[in-house]
């Protein structure tokens, strides 16, 4: 199941991709999403984040994502996919993520690059973030650093595809702001934003007939 999975993957991943379509169906406010084109962008810090996927104890395949310690900052608490800022010892984008997956998580496994998704413009922390995926043949040891990760969660990739996955609430992400978003409802866990936005790209992609 999980090898057939990640075969398909690969294919559909060499075909235009659904892009910020996809992505905007889960953003909380298209206007204030950056376009890669727009000269704005080009000020933004690069940046990379890294789907995980890989094989649970039925052989399915699932998604790795992270939950933030609560902090003095923009993303305190929310969850997300192992990664973060381009350093300027990182070969390329593709460098950045794998670095920050393996400090994030205490991965030892390098995981399988396979391809990337649509990168998503982050207005409020000021990042551009590439998105890229790989695999793993088989449920790694984390050790998760607890400065950067409160805990670690899974996402079925079956349970990604479930319409009653998708909700609607309300979040206050600054004192000042507040605002209605759509959401996947994780492990009860709220995931909105920039990694709903990745996710919906990843579910849009897999459930396209080949």
């Amino acid at each position: 199941m999980f090898s057939e999975f990640i075969l398909n993957l690969k294919t559909k991943l060499t075909f235009p991709l659904p892009g910020e379509e996809a992505q905007f169906e889960l953003a909380h406010a298209q206007r204030e999403r950056i376009m890669a084109n727009s000269e704005e962008a080009n000020a933004y810090r690069p940046s990379a984040v890294l789907v995980c996927i890989y094989p649970n104890a039925y052989n399915e395949p699932t998604i790795l994502l992270l939950e933030r310690p609560t902090y003095d900052g923009h993303h305190s608490g929310q969850i997300g996919f192992p990664g973060g800022k381009a350093e300027p010892t990182d070969f390329n984008l593709e460098a950045t993520a794998l670095r920050e997956f393996m400090e994030e998580t205490g991965c030892l496994a390098i995981p399988n690059f396979i391809g990337n998704l649509t990168p998503v413009y982050i207005p409020i922390s000021k990042f551009m973030v590439q998105p890229y995926i790989a695999y793993l043949t088989e449920k790694p040891e984390f050790k998760p650093d607890e400065r950067e990760v409160y805990q670690l969660i899974e996402l079925n990739m079956k349970d990604l595809l479930n319409p009653e996955l998708l909700k609607e609430t309300t979040v206050t992400p600054t004192p000042t702001l507040r605002f209605k978003t759509p959401y996947f409802d994780v492990n009860e866990k709220i995931v909105w934003g920039a990694t709903a936005m990745i996710l919906n790209e990843l579910k849009v992609l897999i459930s396209k007939v080949n």
